[in-house]
């Protein structure tokens, strides 16, 4: 994955070029188009909004064709916070702006082997001491929250160990993931586990953030009615050792 970026007046995107940019076309053309696909008119008025899933960042399903979709999610804040911005945060460098580190750590996990969906670009437009930001990420077809199997009582101990398993992967890579919940874990048609919304996380050094994360898991759990789900989740966490 060979991730560039592309810069037009205020905005800036990091894209993978290896997905975006064709052997025969200039390097501009696809960024270029990038800045019409984190649009969502454009998308709706070309008919290609597939869906939506719920949340505070309103994410759209977009087809891009060839039975290829994206997800584009908007940066959104939550708490007392928005009710003054709910879409700017403070500019500190490009870098350092959430939509870049989090393609930049998504990049990296997906080329480790881990299992995160594919980042597409991450655009970032300033102005002035704010920013606003947006990340499109290739959507896992058919797949369902951990958080919806719950609810139906699809999820089976065989399942949830698997879970456990990779978060365990994900904590020995280093990941500390910071809102570790049964929304953002994924099941595929062919039930395998993922893990999405990397905003604000980071790799680190072993220490207690894993207890944390798998205690912010106990608690989603909890909130969805299943607080007996993270027995199996730990039987799977460490026998993954």
């Amino acid at each position: 994955m060979r991730l560039a970026t592309y810069r037009a007046g205020k905005t800036c995107i990091l894209y993978d070029a290896d997905s975006l940019c064709d052997a025969d076309r200039a390097p501009q053309t696809a960024p270029q188009l990038m800045l019409k696909g984190f649009d969502p008119a454009w998308w709706r008025d070309a008919g290609r909004v597939t869906g939506e899933a719920s949340g505070r960042g309103a994410s759209l399903f977009l087809n891009v064709g060839e039975s290829v979709e994206w997800v584009l999610r908007p940066y959104r804040r939550g708490g007392l916070i928005a009710r003054v911005s709910d879409a700017r945060y403070l500019w500190t460098g490009l870098e350092r702006t959430r939509a870049f580190r989090e393609l930049r750590l998504t990049a990296l996990l997906h080329e480790r082997g881990l299992p995160v969906p594919r980042p597409v670009a991450a655009l970032v437009t300033r102005h002035g001491l704010t920013y606003e930001a947006a990340l499109i990420t290739v959507r896992l077809p058919g797949a369902r929250t951990l958080a919806d199997l719950i609810t139906r009582q699809q999820a089976d101990s065989d399942l949830l160990e698997r879970v456990g398993a990779t978060v365990r992967r994900f904590h020995d890579a280093g990941l500390d993931h910071v809102d570790l919940n049964a929304r953002n874990l994924l099941i595929d048609l062919e039930g395998r586990v993922w893990l999405i919304d990397l905003d604000r996380c980071r790799l680190r050094r072993r220490g207690r953030w894993q207890a944390a994360n798998l205690t912010r898991l106990q608690r989603s759990f909890e909130k969805f009615g299943a607080p007996e789900a993270m027995a199996a989740v730990r039987r799977g966490y460490a026998a993954s050792a």
